[in-house]
């Protein structure tokens, strides 16, 4: 699956502390089940009458529409079964290989239709975009205090669930010496090996592969352009493949034997039809990025909508994330107190040492404008 997710990072830590809370068991404050809640503007559980009252709520609308949510990414196929089966509510998933842009562009065309997405799961300069824009609803999950602030909109408009840091995957079989750096991926061995899981310009992932690229060639979250370069010259060397949409099947084919692309999306979904597939972190750069949370304003299910977002902040949806060789937001917390799944935690890559720092918004955005503008020139494909 290649979900061309766009965006950039948010300013936030990979595994930031926040409280894990279970849905639907001691967090219903409340006995109100008031039927009059109305939860289109509800910016809590709380404020509609409580969990019991949600769950009801959201059992009587007994849909759910989500968007671009394929089944093997980040564990959504078994998260979707769990929570209907948990609530008995039908989830309808539009167009899981759609984009960040796609999810916004169904909000605001299909407002006022019964098959509108109820929430997204978007790239953080799109997150933004949409509260920009007034497309969110403000709303504040059970655990929402302990979520970091700079993981978060404060008015709850959208807030980072789940994440992981660019990676190399290369078929140990196919690929030899084993590459360690963006350095190393120059060397002449890597003819015609190297792949993007699309465009930089449409796929979030590609992004942040050239970020990534920038940061290990000199460049900053202020200077994306090396990054352009960097890929420019393996294209000139015939290390890289531009033309390629890589991905499980391009590996395993030898279309490209090395593909740069987010770890748990590599662990996920090329490792299993690659058993020789080696994942490692680049030495010389350390990129990482959240995606985000969000609920449409004019949700067909507004309730199941919530709910839904109760359901991925607890215990349960965090260890489901966590089981997609993704690190949830609430990772530290759920490790803190004993909750967490432990064979999905070891089973993730080695994290890298020292603290994570991101780009700002604005860096954010200069440097999408620089990638639209250059690398169709310089590098094509």
């Amino acid at each position: 699956m290649r979900r061309k997710k766009t965006g950039v990072a948010i300013v936030a830590a990979l595994g930031c502390a926040a409280l894990a809370a279970g849905c639907g068991g001691g967090s219903s404050s409340s006995s109100s089940a008031s039927s009059s809640a109305n939860w289109a503007t509800a910016t809590s559980a709380a404020a509609g009458g409580g969990m019991a009252a949600l769950v009801k709520a959201a059992e009587k609308e007994g849909q759910l529409n989500v968007i671009t949510l394929p089944s093997n990414w980040a564990n959504y196929g078994a998260i979707m079964t769990d929570f209907s089966k948990k609530y008995h509510i039908h989830i309808t998933d539009a167009n899981p290989e759609g984009s960040s842009g796609q999810e916004i562009t169904a909000v605001e065309q299909l407002k006022g239709q019964s098959r509108a997405p109820d929430v997204v799961d978007v790239g953080p300069s799109f997150a933004v975009e949409g509260a920009d824009d007034h497309l969110w609803a403000p709303y504040k999950v059970a655990t929402w205090a302990d979520i970091p602030a700079n993981a978060k909109d404060p008015n709850g408009d959208w807030y980072a669930d789940y994440g992981g840091y660019v990676a190399i995957g290369y078929d140990a079989a196919k690929v030899k010496p084993a590459p360690t750096s963006f350095a190393s991926l120059t060397n002449p061995a890597y003819r015609n090996m190297i792949g993007l899981n699309n465009s930089p310009t449409t796929a979030g992932a590609a992004f942040a592969a050239v970020f990534a690229a920038a940061l290990a060639n000199g460049g900053s979250f202020g200077n994306i352009e090396p990054g352009v370069k960097y890929f420019a010259h393996l294209k000139a060397i015939g290390n890289f493949v531009p033309t390629a949409i890589g991905g499980p099947t391009t590996v395993q084919n030898g279309t490209t034997p090395i593909l740069i692309w987010w770890d748990y999306l590599l662990e996920s979904e090329v490792k299993p039809v690659v058993p020789d597939l080696k994942i490692v972190i680049p030495s010389d750069a350390t990129y990482a990025s959240y995606y985000d949370q969000a609920i449409s304003a004019t949700a067909p299910d507004p309730a199941a909508a919530r709910l839904w977002e109760e359901y991925l902040y607890s215990t349960t949806g965090q260890n489901l994330w966590l089981e997609g060789y993704t690190r949830p937001i609430e990772l530290a917390t759920l490790v803190a107190d004993g909750t967490v799944n432990q064979a999905a935690l070891a089973a993730l890559p080695p994290a890298p040492s020292g603290t994570l720092t991101f780009p700002s918004s604005a860096q954010a955005a200069a440097a999408e404008n620089v990638v639209t503008q250059n690398w169709p020139t310089q590098v094509g494909g």
